[in-house]
């Protein structure tokens, strides 16, 4: 589903990520961690073509991510969850659902679809004609997972998805994120919060000062001393 080889990323001259390689394959439930400023965003960045690589290679279900752009993937099937949920505040909640159904190459079919995330996200359902800048961060947190979910995406890329949540939330969020991927979704889930996402992910990578350094099982990775020098 997911390939990079060697990748090389720069802000500037400044140096960002160092010879990272990893998979993702059908079906899996994929973290990747890290402390702050491990390079975990400029990896989201890179996969989602935000961002040129000085040297390696992507792939997305075998399509080379040379020269693409975002809503090229999108057509081909990947949902995105970036960092700071990056909803329009000043449209309504349904609208912007429906900005991430046509982003993946639909026009017909949204309302049956759009049921779908509202019985998956009953919180959204209340919401649906409010303007979304006007949700709680939780409201959004849905909000934006139900936009990516939508256009019923083979592979969703998920940034930090935790962030600002409260504990009781975050459980929440991350029970519906592991039910996603029980129903078929591959998930490539970014997080600093090393408990929860190697809870329900079936492998972890650790990634520090921009370099892996860590990977395997999740249950095994969950208790390796890597993870705790960083984390504890």
């Amino acid at each position: 589903m997911l390939r990079l080889e060697n990748v090389d990323t720069n802000y500037g001259v400044v140096a960002m990520l160092r010879d990272v390689s990893l998979s993702v394959e059908p079906g899996e439930l994929v973290c990747i961690l890290g402390p702050n400023g491990a390079g975990k965003t400029t990896i989201f960045r890179a996969i989602s073509a935000l961002l040129p690589l000085a040297r390696g290679r992507i792939a997305i279900m075998g399509q080379d991510l040379k020269g693409s752009r975002t809503e090229a993937l999108s057509a081909l099937g990947v949902g995105f969850v970036p960092e700071g949920r990056r909803l329009f505040g000043d449209i309504s909640v349904r609208d912007n659902i429906r900005l991430g159904y046509e982003a993946q190459g639909h026009q017909a079919g949204f309302e049956g679809r759009l049921e779908e995330m509202l019985e998956l996200f009953p919180r959204v359902r209340e919401r649906i004609r409010q303007r979304a800048g006007t949700l709680s961060g939780g409201e959004q947190a849905m909000v934006a997972l139900a936009r990516a979910l939508v256009g019923k995406p083979k592979f969703v890329i998920m940034d930090e998805p935790s962030l600002g949540l409260s504990p009781k939330l975050i459980d929440e969020y991350f029970d519906t994120v592991a039910a996603v991927n029980r129903n078929g979704t591959t998930v490539l889930l970014i997080e600093q919060n090393a408990e929860m996402a190697l809870s329900i992910a079936h492998r972890g990578i650790l990634l520090t000062k921009g370099r892996v350094v860590a990977a395997g099982n999740a249950a095994e990775l969950l208790g390796s001393d890597a993870v705790r020098h960083l984390y504890l």
